[in-house]
């Protein structure tokens, strides 16, 4: 045998290596029900017992009904960033969940899409559509203020604000505190004359919840136009609810709350003598 061929004899003959399969990243599930499934993960009974003294969902109460599973809503948040691409008809889904948190998971998921200045028209117009389309489905003052404070708000920046007006004038508490809580976007952009209008529909609104939010919002507006607040202090404080009136006048010096409390204490007192 020649010197070549016991050279080629002695090397050893290379396995042909199997192709590199595509490694794929798991694509997260991003349905209702497993988003429910990661929910139910972190209930506590613990949280669930917190939650009870906090949210007033007992016989009566303006929650009457509403189901918590004890989720901290700090984990809901989180959470919600994980699904921020859930189709919209797994978003109704959640929705449509008697637990309360699947709800706020729901809502926090438009909230924090809609925070993106990038997001499409189309999507934005589907967030806005399904909350006031599922408005049954908004029934504490946590899902209001989460679903308004930016997203509503957003959308109707640019638009006719007619809706706001209708559902200021609704029987339905939540859908009241919707319209005045739509326009602190609006108050972000400089633009308070709506918060003024609505306020004067619900200036005289009989639930606590509304004063809260009217005053919350009267407050924000002054910050942006000072006038336009003292003009309407100096119209109302005098027969506006008193805690609407206390949120509304918070950031004022300590001589000029006096001052519009003693209007409403006048007003009390010739009212008692009659």
């Amino acid at each position: 045998m020649s010197k070549m061929k016991k050279k080629a004899a002695a090397k050893p003959v290379k396995k042909k290596q199997a192709p590199k399969k595509d490694v794929q990243k798991a694509v997260p599930v991003l349905t209702a029900k497993y988003f429910i499934e990661k929910l139910k993960a972190q209930q506590s009974a613990e949280e669930l017992k917190k939650i009870q003294r906090y949210f007033k969902s007992g016989e009566g109460e303006y929650g009457e009904g509403d189901q918590f599973i004890g989720v901290r809503m700090g984990q809901v948040f989180t959470l919600a960033k994980e699904f921020i691409e859930m189709p919209i008809t797994e978003i109704e889904k959640l929705l449509e969940s008697p637990i309360h948190e699947a709800r706020a998971g729901a809502v926090s998921i438009m909230d924090k899409a809609s925070r993106n200045k990038k997001l499409a028209d189309s999507r934005r117009k589907e967030f806005y559509e399904l909350y006031m389309k599922r408005h049954d489905r908004i029934n504490n003052w946590d899902l209001v203020d989460l679903g308004c404070l930016y997203m509503t708000g957003s959308y109707l920046f640019d638009k006719p604000r007619n809706i706001l007006y209708k559902l200021a004038r609704s029987k339905n508490l939540w859908e009241r505190r919707t319209a005045i809580l739509s326009t602190c976007y609006f108050i972000r952009q400089k633009d308070v004359a709506d918060t003024f209008r609505i306020a004067e529909i619900l200036v005289n609104d009989k639930h606590d919840l509304i004063h809260k939010a009217t005053g919350w919002m009267l407050r924000f507006a002054g910050d942006k136009d000072r006038g336009q607040l003292l003009g309407f202090l100096d119209r109302h404080a005098a027969t506006m609810p008193r805690t609407l009136l206390r949120y509304s006048i918070e950031k004022f010096d300590k001589k000029k709350r006096e001052h519009y409390m003693n209007m409403k204490k006048t007003t009390l007192s010739l009212s008692c003598r009659e």
